[in-house]
């Protein structure tokens, strides 16, 4: 039998290249995008050596309706079933909203919003179809609460969160599950060099567990919503 696919978006760094590894180990087959071809071939050489798994990779810019499309197509393409869709890609401009350039809101709503929508409504007809499968929309504490300097991040959050939940109701008949992530600071490259000790930051490898133990609940039980912070509050 074939194994099952667990699908990552933004898959070769940080949290998404975390989550894609958690899954591997776990022995199920890894289908990552990114937009950077190099890191694409790297990060599929590295899975696949370790873990004796294949990892499927397929650059896109997801903030590109026709793109978000096409990957999804590439993933019904293989013909395996799909036990896990996270919806990572994203990106963060800091700002205020009375003072942030023109098009920044257009921009994090194309990335941060709009990708996870057209994927997953590229998947959902095989999830239903199958009876099964796992998403999981990668939100953010900033989906929560407004801070100061989050501007039109916060807000593409505050709707991913939305989108999560509608979809979560809408899912619920039919065996697929719908979990929302609302991580706090995690150590990634874009925190390096900020000064503050490492040590104060959550691990990308606990959100990769983290997802894991979601997944791995009985078909009966579903976490709608997980919020993680790092031991010492809030950055």
């Amino acid at each position: 039998m074939s194994r099952k696919l667990a699908v990552v978006t933004g898959g070769t760094r940080g949290i998404g290249r975390a989550i894609a590894e958690q899954f591997a180990k776990n022995e199920f087959d890894i289908v990552i995008s990114a937009r950077n071809e190099t890191d694409l071939a790297a990060t599929k050489h590295a899975i696949e050596a370790q873990y004796g798994v294949k990892c499927h990779v397929f650059q896109a810019d997801l903030a590109i309706k026709v793109q978000s499309i096409a990957f999804a197509e590439f993933i019904k393409s293989l013909a395996q079933a799909i036990g896990m869709l996270t919806n990572n890609a994203g990106t963060f401009i800091p700002g205020n909203v009375y003072e942030e350039a023109d098009g920044v809101l257009e921009q994090l709503i194309e990335t941060n919003l709009y990708s996870a929508y057209h994927l997953t409504r590229g998947l959902i007809p095989t999830m239903i179809e199958q009876g099964s499968g796992h998403i999981f929309n990668m939100c953010s504490v900033a989906s929560l609460k407004a801070y100061p300097n989050g501007g039109s991040y916060s807000i593409s959050k505050f709707a991913l969160l939305g989108f999560s939940k509608v979809l979560r109701e809408e899912m619920k008949d039919y065996g697929v599950k719908v979990t929302s992530i609302m991580p706090g600071a995690v150590y990634t490259d874009s925190w390096a060099g900020s000064g503050i000790p490492e040590e104060r930051f959550m691990t990308v490898a606990d959100i990769g567990e983290t997802i894991w133990s979601a997944y791995s609940l009985s078909k009966n039980a579903v976490i709608d919503d997980i919020v993680l912070r790092p031991q010492g509050g809030d950055i």
